[in-house]
Parts: C-alpha cells; structure tokens; sequence
C-alpha cells in the first residue's frame, strides 16, 4: 500500500482539492485545501444579507481574470462602479433575477453546467436539501466558485455543502465561525478584517445595461451556458 496518503478526520484534508485563495492569510490557514473550494457548494450563512459577504469573497472574485460572475437573487439592485472598485468590472458581472425559486434554482442549475463563470453567487432563504444536492452535484463538474449566502438558521439543516461558514458583523469586519469542513472541529470564531466599500446593492441605485448584464430567469445567456 506504498504511495496511498489516507486523510483522517482530525487533519485538514490538503490534497485533491480545487480552491482558491481567500485573500485572508488566517482564514485560509483553516480551509481545507488553503482556500475556497471550486467545484463545489460552498455555504456563507449570515446575519442578514450585506453583512460583509462580497467583501469576504473580494480577493478570490477579482483573482478569477475575465471570466464571469454571475449574481443570482441579490438583496438588492447590484451598483456596478462599487463593484468596480472593488476589482470587478461591471463587464464581467451578470445579474439574474426570478419571480419563483424554482425559476432561479435552474438558472443556477444551467449555469453550474456550463462551467464557463469563474463565479455564481447565489443568495436563498429555504432550499430544499434535494436541490441543493442537484446544485452541488452541477458544481462538481465545473471550475466555478459557488457559494449560496442563506440565513444563520440555516446552519441548523442538513446541506451537501464541503464547506459551511457562519458570518457575523464585527467592530472591525466580520466574525467567521466554521459550521463544516472536511476535518477536525473548529470552535474558536475567527475576526477578519474587511476594508470599507461603496455601497455595493441598493433599493433605490439605477442600473443600465452598461453596469451589469440583467438575465431573465428560464432564458440564461448565451454567453453563460453555451
């Protein structure tokens, strides 16, 4: 059995796993692999939406070059310049929006297929386990970075996720405790230090074609999935 390296659960698993850098040295210390996983669900359970979710996700979003990210089912408008600044052209952000979770859970679904966005950021409240199984398994095919934003009290249900994390607004940032990893439990929460930003969603912001590029639910780009 010479050459077969075994993972235990009290170790963090390192090999075999597709990530990309958190941008926060101590965050990424705790991650299996050294930083988020690709190909795979990824779960921020938060607060509320806009507590420090696309900041956390900033170094590894504008890392991912030219290739797309796609924002589905955001709290609010997407404002194209604050995600400029922050080192995401609005040229390569999209924006999709669905009147009914089925219409945008196969939004997601096509996307994930199509494995042609470095990103899909998709904010949810109540999933049902089985489509977040259907998404997880879409994930595993692709090199897209996905992570679904859903409510703290989510972490109390059963979720196919490889990596869970809780996000709590901190005087300086945000406190992020480790709900699930492939490894030993983490208790201590960890305080990241966030940059402020402009104001990245806003009910009120107006958005042009120029800033993102709107997709109606059940009708995705072409550009997306083919």
């Amino acid at each position: 059995m010479e050459g077969i390296a075994l993972w235990r659960a009290s170790q963090l698993a390192r090999g075999g796993l597709r990530t990309v850098d958190t941008g926060y040295a101590a965050l990424s210390a705790e991650l299996p692999g050294g930083g988020w996983p690709v190909g795979a669900l990824i779960d921020l359970l938060v607060q509320q939406p806009g507590v420090g979710e696309i900041r956390l996700l900033r170094p590894a979003l504008a890392s991912l070059g030219k290739r797309p990210v796609v924002l589905v089912q955001s709290p609010h408008v997407p404002n194209g310049p604050a995600f400029a600044y922050l080192g995401m052209p609005f040229d390569r952000l999209m924006h999709v929006r669905a009147s009914k979770m089925a219409d945008a859970l196969w939004s997601a679904e096509q996307i994930l297929r199509a494995g042609t966005c470095g990103a899909l950021l998709y904010w949810a409240q109540q999933v049902p386990v089985s489509s977040l199984r259907r998404l997880h398994l879409a994930a595993q095919s692709s090199e897209t970075l996905f992570v679904m934003v859903r409510p703290l009290a989510a972490a109390q249900d059963a979720s196919p996720a490889l990596l869970r994390l809780a996000v709590r607004p901190a005087d300086d940032g945000i406190s992020v405790d480790i709900v699930k990893r492939r490894g030993p439990t983490h208790t201590e929460p960890l305080s990241i230090p966030l940059h402020p930003s402009p104001i990245l969603f806003s009910r009120h912001a107006r958005i042009s074609r120029r800033q993102t590029a709107p997709t109606r639910a059940g009708s995705v780009s072409a550009e997306v999935v083919a």
